[in-house]
């Protein structure tokens, strides 16, 4: 039977099984820092709207109706508060080749951070939570295009050093959305609004080259808060601050680059809640679906993905919200809307990993000598 996001139970599984009501938290982050109407302007505008620029505070600080002193000084506080966890380049993995999936595992649950720090030994490896499911390990995997094990193969590794029962593959078969904002200035009703509907998005890799490569290495990783941050990486390319902005431009359009941004500590930002929703949806309904889910801004991840006779879930929803009463308003909105009856909302209750991948790094050959 279905889960409903009214009845789930959000204890660890020791601490369901011995009847105790004590909570997981998040190993790092802590709770929620205050913030003014000022810092939830700029942690929108740093979210959606940091352009490739060669001043790209200043242009921040036009929307925001700053100096780009005060823009500057406020996201160094919001980093050093950990509010902020980085300002980055955000790269596309399939687009670069990178095989990638969503993984679910079964793992001993009076001792999940032994298999933890082993998952997360693994480069791409870059998400990793303790969920309130059978399948309580949930982590996603990218390995390199040339890799020697592949996602097979490193799935088999990991399954093998872990002592996982039982593992899920759970590849992205659409991608309806990926856009990991968090809605400041919103509230719950903002959060359960339905948008406008787009087209799945290409899961293709796209061509790249050496120099594209060098860019990718120079820029990835956290910015410095500077008036010119890109001039760094330029320098280090031998070229202009121009040319680097041209070209990366040129990989947005191509789709190697998504956006560069501000990604935040979620629960320091508030959202102390992630509610990941699964959706039994019939075959001939995901297109028209899909895509209308995503559209909800309380919806910051939406996919279709396979079934098993064990998981019949075909479409994922990550809800974020302030509490989980809101996760579960936003999620209520959208079974209300499609009139689906069968699904379930998993929440996290531990955050083992969560990083942004570092791509063309030997750090992937070197995991797969150790361990392949």
């Amino acid at each position: 039977m279905a889960v409903t996001p009214r009845n789930v139970d959000r204890r660890t599984p020791l601490a369901a099984a011995e009847g105790r009501n004590d909570k997981v938290r998040s190993r790092k982050d802590g709770a929620a820092a205050p913030l003014d109407d000022v810092d939830r302007k700029v942690l929108n505008l740093m979210q959606g709207k940091f352009p490739l620029e060669p001043k790209p505070f200043a242009a921040v600080a036009t929307l925001a109706e700053l100096t780009e002193a005060e823009v500057m000084a406020r996201v160094q506080r919001l980093l050093d508060d950990r509010i902020i966890r980085q300002v980055t380049p955000i790269y596309d993995t399939r687009a670069l080749g990178y095989g990638s999936m969503l993984v679910a595992a079964k793992v001993d649950p009076e001792h999940p951070w032994r298999a933890a720090k082993i998952i997360n030994s693994h480069p791409g490896v870059s998400h990793n939570y303790l969920r309130n499911h059978e399948f309580n390990m949930w982590f996603t995997l990218a390995v390199e295009r040339d890799s020697k094990l592949g996602l097979q193969g490193t799935l088999d590794v990991l399954q093998e050093l872990t002592g996982a029962e039982s593992i899920r593959q759970l590849p992205t078969l659409k991608l309806f959305k990926i856009r990991m904002d968090l809605e400041m200035q919103g509230d719950t009703k903002s959060l359960s609004t339905e948008g406008v509907a787009e087209a799945p998005v290409d899961l293709e890799g796209v061509p790249y080259d050496e120099f594209d490569v060098a860019v990718i290495r120079a820029t990835q990783g956290d910015m410095s808060v500077v008036s010119e941050p890109y001039a760094p990486a330029a320098a280090q390319l031998g070229i202009t601050q121009a040319k680097l902005l041209e070209h990366m431009a040129a990989m947005k359009e191509r789709g190697i680059l998504r956006r560069v941004a501000a990604i935040l500590f979620h629960r320091r930002a508030g959202f102390s809640a992630n509610g990941m929703g699964v959706w039994v949806v019939p075959e001939e309904k995901i297109e028209e679906y899909g895509p209308r889910m995503a559209s909800f801004r309380g919806i910051s991840h939406c996919y279709q993905r396979p079934t098993y006779a064990d998981w019949p879930y075909s479409i994922f929803t990550m809800a974020h919200g302030r509490s989980k009463e809101e996760c579960d308003a936003i999620l209520d909105t959208i079974a209300a809307e499609f009139d689906i009856s069968e699904r379930a909302t998993l929440y996290s209750s531990t955050e083992f990993k969560k990083i942004r991948l570092l791509y063309f790094t030997e750090e992937f050959k070197d995991w797969e000598a150790e361990n392949g």
